[in-house]
């Protein structure tokens, strides 16, 4: 590769930084400007750029368009400052950025597989330029975060998942491939809006729909014969359906049940070292009975059984409220499927507060996509039968949250341990400053992949979750806890990331799913295997 197409590959291209002897080399002399800059000097160079912008949607568009024409500056620059940098490529910024995707798009990045692919999509995914595709994230757009159906453009949604498996895990770039299934939507606006880029039709369901999915799952199979795939923001009348059809069929996982059930029983691990009580002893209870809920009761459940209890007991400690009311067997309306193990044997209670008054659970888990609804007399109650009571409001993006941390600090007079799904800022109340932690998927899903890939496991298995989960919570220190933090501050996250992806491996090799030796030191030859993001010496 020479002359203007190393500049236009942001694999290779390095900018302003290719140096003098490099520039003859490779024939772009006369392209660039004439001064040479280091990769530091770049780095600060976009970094002021990114902080001069004038709101986080324009911080998005430019990262991406960073992204596009050099991804190791891209990444360098995330990597250094993940704190600041992960909010604006992923949540809560990313909610705005599907919502306007249509209007900001500027470049093809990933695939677009629509129905009228049907067909011939292995041929389309051969027209992706890189052959040796590892991790693919689809998703077919029908449940963008909290914000409900955007079909084409939830593609943002698999670029920003991918973009954190290099960040956070070291999955080299060129492996990741982002894809959006358009099946149509049900969102009217985005049916008759003009900026709209993806089919105006109604949403495909039922053999139509399956046969298109089944369809994608051979070719993938076929083209990508080593990719893991992850399945994202599919609503739940298919989610739990895809994941139990083809889990087995490839190595695949839905971040949107597992992770987030990981991460969150890795929060209330993280939390029992501040209420000095046992994962027995819990009482969970969930507003929002999707796909994120029970996911994380049914990890709870495993991990319940673990520590003594049965199955039974477990599922016994974990109830939900949907938009109904309270989850249990004589509500009287048909149940999903994803519910019937935790609808329990209990009279009717119609909402939120009234169940927190009568079930007095110790921990309350928002899952709902519902803003505002875990209100003042809801968390006074909680504080008011524990000492410490856990709320974790874990909906995004932020304008999702079912209430804030100043908030749930202030109701609870200080005691209570708080988690979010999207960031908020360390807040202080009668001279103590807490800081909350951030219950995202981040801490679990990169190092999840970087494991099975590492180890090439044939399966993703729920034990490869409860193992992050605890791996996660392992992670803790006297620090975060002394701030009321039960997740580690995300500068740790590549660390996070290489650990939680050791025990993934380690359970592979111990299980049998492994297709790849164990090599001597698991630790070194999975850290050897991180993309760091360096310029390359052309000689």
């Amino acid at each position: 590769m020479t002359g203007h197409d190393v500049l236009t590959n942001p694999l290779v291209n390095k900018g302003t930084a290719f140096t003098e002897w490099e520039r003859d080399l490779l024939g772009i002399r006369g392209l660039l400007p004439p001064r040479v800059f280091t990769l530091e000097e770049q780095l600060q160079r976009t970094l002021h750029s990114v902080r001069g912008k004038s709101s986080n949607l324009e911080r998005y568009i430019y990262l991406t368009t960073l992204q596009n024409r050099n991804e190791t500056l891209f990444y360098r620059l995330v990597t250094d400052h993940i704190e600041e940098m992960v909010p604006l490529i992923y949540t809560p910024t990313v909610g705005e950025a599907c919502l306007q995707y249509g209007s900001i798009y500027r470049r093809p990045r990933g695939m677009f597989i629509s129905l009228r692919e049907r067909g011939k999509i292995a041929e389309m995914l051969r027209h992706w330029p890189v052959k040796g595709v590892r991790l693919i994230v689809v998703t077919d757009g029908e449940r963008i975060l909290g914000l409900g159906d955007l079909g084409a453009l939830g593609m943002g949604i698999p670029v920003g998942k991918l973009s954190l498996y290099t960040a956070c895990a070291g999955v080299h770039p060129s492996y990741c491939l982002p894809i959006t299934l358009d099946v149509g939507t049900e969102n009217a606006s985005l049916q008759t809006g003009s900026a709209y880029i993806g089919l105006k039709q109604p949403r495909t369901r039922g053999a139509d729909y399956d046969a298109f999915i089944a369809e994608f799952v051979a070719a993938v199979k076929t083209i990508f014969p080593q990719a893991l795939m992850q399945w994202e923001d599919f609503g739940n009348t298919n989610a739990f359906r895809l994941l139990e059809n083809y889990r087995r069929v490839l190595p695949s996982f839905n971040d949107d049940i597992q992770g987030t059930a990981a991460v969150a029983l890795a929060g209330v691990l993280g939390a029992l070292q501040l209420t000095c009580s046992t994962l027995p002893e819990q009482k969970l209870l969930f507003l929002g009975a999707g796909e994120a809920g029970t996911g994380i009761a049914d990890l709870y459940v495993a991990a319940a059984q673990a520590a003594g209890l049965t199955a039974a007991e477990a599922r016994a400690r974990c109830w939900f409220v949907d938009s109904k009311g309270l989850v249990v067997k004589n509500r009287g309306d048909l149940l999903a499927h994803h519910k019937l193990p935790y609808a329990h044997e209990h009279p009717f209670i119609a909402t939120l507060e009234e169940a927190v008054r009568v079930l007095q659970p110790t921990a309350l888990i928002g899952v709902s996509g519902t803003p505002t609804t875990f209100t003042q007399p809801i968390v006074a109650a909680m504080a008011k039968f524990n000492p410490r009571p856990i709320i974790f409001a874990l909906s995004n993006p932020t304008s999702k949250a079912e209430c804030t941390a100043a908030q749930a600090y202030t109701w609870s007079e200080g005691r209570a341990i708080f988690a979010s799904g999207s960031p908020f800022a360390p807040f202080e109340l009668n001279g103590r400053v807490h800081v909350s932690g951030q219950g995202n998927n981040i801490y679990i899903f990169p190092g999840v992949g970087l494991g099975a890939l590492v180890s090439q496991a044939r399966e993703v298995t729920d034990e490869m979750f409860l193992v992050a989960a605890q791996t996660l919570a392992s992670l803790v220190g006297p620090d975060d806890l002394s701030v009321g933090r039960v997740y580690p501050s995300l500068t740790k996250v590549r660390e996070v990331s290489l650990r939680i992806a050791v025990a993934v491996a380690e359970t592979a090799y111990r299980t049998g799913l492994a297709m790849r030796p164990r090599p001597t030191d698991v630790v070194e030859d999975i850290r050897s295997r991180m993309f760091q993001p360096v310029y390359r010496e052309y000689t």
